[in-house]
């Protein structure tokens, strides 16, 4: 059976560039919608966080605002991470995890993973191991940024010179914070070397493949990069 590792952010705030504390979390869309596509393709799915940590969901990724102006599309959302409420409440702790068990890792967004796992040097040692061996490392909005810690022998990233995407800087100006972030994903990602990429209008659906590197935009992305990776590790 094929196996998943989900990596979520264990963190509840992102600290912003004036020194304060963003509530947030993990982004629901982008863990519901990816569990679902695993669940349904029979992956063995493993959540774990660090230091096993029950993960906080934003709540923001809840309201109409952020579904479309729908809130029957919310609603659906928060009945799934409901529905999972089991596996949430008893994560495996990242750090102990051995990439030999799995056959590929995803990174759900949110601001969350900009917090912990942008500099979980646990994490960047296990997404080494996983390119290592060849397998698939997914990652979608925010969550390329716990790419981050991952090195080469040498020191540098382990993506750099590579293709991929992940929330915009056009997107983040949008939701309100371009200008109050430490640092912005799409800046950072091209600055250590990544070939960065968009969609053609912020919020529309992009996947980029590269090697082992599977990356989504933004929430949108987040079922059909969920649907990429069940068909290149189940085929």
């Amino acid at each position: 059976m094929t196996s998943v590792l989900i990596a979520v952010t264990g963190v509840d705030y992102w600290t912003l560039a004036d020194g304060t504390k963003h509530p947030c979390g993990y982004w629901p869309e982008e863990l519901a919608a990816p569990h679902k596509v695993f669940t349904e393709a029979g992956l063995d799915i493993t959540i774990a966080t660090p230091g096993g940590i029950v993960p906080t969901a934003d709540q923001a990724g809840y309201t109409p605002e952020m579904n479309g102006g729908s809130a029957a599309a919310g609603q659906k959302i928060a009945d799934y991470i409901g529905s999972i409420a089991d596996q949430l409440a008893a994560p495996a702790v990242l750090e102990d995890i051995d990439p030999a068990d799995f056959d590929f890792v995803f990174v759900p967004g949110g601001h969350g993973p900009m917090e912990d796992l942008a500099v979980s040097e646990p994490f960047g040692h296990i997404v080494r191991r996983f390119t290592d061996a060849g397998k698939p490392v997914g990652a979608v909005c925010h969550g390329p940024a716990a790419l981050f810690p991952a090195k080469a022998d040498d020191g540098s990233w382990l993506f750099s010179g590579r293709r991929l995407t992940a929330f915009s800087n056009v997107e983040e100006g949008q939701v309100g914070y371009a200008a109050r972030a430490a640092w912005l994903l799409e800046d950072r990602l091209k600055s250590e070397g990544g070939i960065y990429s968009a969609a053609d209008q912020p919020w529309g659906e992009l996947v980029v493949v590269d090697g082992n590197l599977y990356t989504g935009q933004n929430p949108a992305s987040s079922e059909p990069l969920a649907r990429r990776l069940v068909a290149d590790t189940t085929s």
